[in-house]
């Protein structure tokens, strides 16, 4: 390891997701230099934003990796840190009197005084994205070869993954039979208004997406083989079946800690602090932590600016003190570029219909803004 590494007291933030890179440019700006090494650790040398996972597989309309691959040149404020490619697969947090080692995948480690935990989800199906970039581009192409070709799509989950699938198929191919096999009686979940979730069943049957309710897909078939059988007996005609169920916390290596870091589903227990409560000099934030609030892109910001202040307040030798306090539950789903609708959960519940999640969404998914955020312009 340099002399670099040596003199300096690392704080290191595994996941350049959302919440990852905005701690990473948060704290760039204001920690000093000369003291502090901030690297940011992450799988790939650039962000996937998420947002565009369903338009991007479907088709090469619009040629969204040009921009929805967030690259990490402008992420540090004045090159106040730097990346490291890696995964981390253990973290020792005895190892050493004051903060603790990451073991990476290669061999390698990497020793912390304070860590950030930020790693993201893991995802299902067609935006189950590998890391290389060479991969990601055979990936698309696969994918987008696949819906093309397909009679009769099934997509496995109603959630948001599942909706805005259906929707980007129905604009690229209008006469693709699209049918939504969903677990629950309504699409989406009980977090959202029956108003709400209604709205986009009307949305989609209109466009001749067939839902299924209450059933499920345990075994999706192999590639090329045609027709599946659904958990209640009922037989579709299939020659591409998706898993479009919900994302799982990418919290694998953080178990390393101990048997009582994670919940049973696997999200990272934390303090208001967004402390974990064992240990003080690591955080969590995004999609991983323990917190009654849907997992959202849109949390990360919230979630970053608690960690960045509690962090600052630790490098001066005082007592961390900002908490989180939870966030606004807002929701924009799409149906294709022109359809969708938006959710906030203020009042009496707030929905607004199609021309907002246009305007707002389906446009452009949000990619300036994720740029914006990763300091480009």
């Amino acid at each position: 390891m340099s002399k670099k590494f040596d003199n300096q007291k690392n704080i290191v933030i595994v996941g350049g997701g959302s919440a990852g890179i905005q701690i990473a440019r948060g704290l760039s700006a204001k920690l000093d230099a000369s003291k502090y090494n901030l690297i940011l650790v992450n799988s790939r040398p650039f962000s996937i934003h998420m947002l565009a996972g369903a338009r991007m597989t479907t088709s090469d309309v619009d040629h969204l990796e040009d921009s929805a691959f967030i690259p990490y040149d402008k992420v540090f404020v004045n090159g106040n840190g730097s990346v490291k490619i890696g995964k981390v697969t253990a973290i020792d947090a005895n190892k050493g009197t004051k903060g603790g080692v990451l073991t990476l995948a290669d061999g390698g480690e990497l020793p912390y005084e304070i860590l950030v935990l930020a790693p993201g989800s893991t995802w299902n199906g067609a935006v189950a994205f590998p890391d290389d970039k060479d991969e990601i581009t055979e990936w698309l192409k696969q994918w987008r070869g696949k819906y093309k070709k397909a009679n009769h799509i099934v997509f496995v989950g109603g959630g948001a993954v599942g909706i805005e699938s259906a929707g980007e198929i129905k604009d690229q191919f209008p006469h693709t039979k699209v049918t939504m096999v969903h677990g629950d009686n309504m699409l989406l979940n009980k977090t959202y208004p029956d108003k709400y979730r209604l709205a986009f069943a009307k949305g989609l049957k209109a466009r001749g997406v067939d839902i299924i309710y209450n059933d499920f897909i345990h075994n999706l078939p192999d590639e090329g083989v045609v027709g599946v059988t659904t958990r209640n007996g009922k037989y579709l005609d299939a020659d591409l079946v998706v898993l479009t169920t919900g994302p799982r916390p990418n919290t694998g290596f953080i178990s390393t800690l101990g048997s009582d870091t994670l919940t049973e589903r696997g999200n990272v227990k934390v303090d208001p602090t967004l402390q974990l409560p064992s240990h003080p000099d690591i955080y969590a934030a995004g999609d991983v932590i323990d917190w009654a609030e849907q997992k959202q892109a849109a949390k990360c910001t919230a979630h970053a600016a608690v960690v960045v202040a509690n962090i600052l307040d630790v490098v001066a030798g005082k007592i961390p003190v900002t908490k989180y306090k939870g966030s606004l539950e807002l929701i924009v789903i799409t149906n294709g570029k022109r359809g969708g609708a938006a959710y906030v959960g203020m009042l009496w519940g707030i929905m607004l219909g199609a021309w907002f999640a246009r305007m707002v969404k389906g446009k452009d998914l949000l990619i300036p803004m994720g740029r914006k955020n990763a300091g480009l312009v």
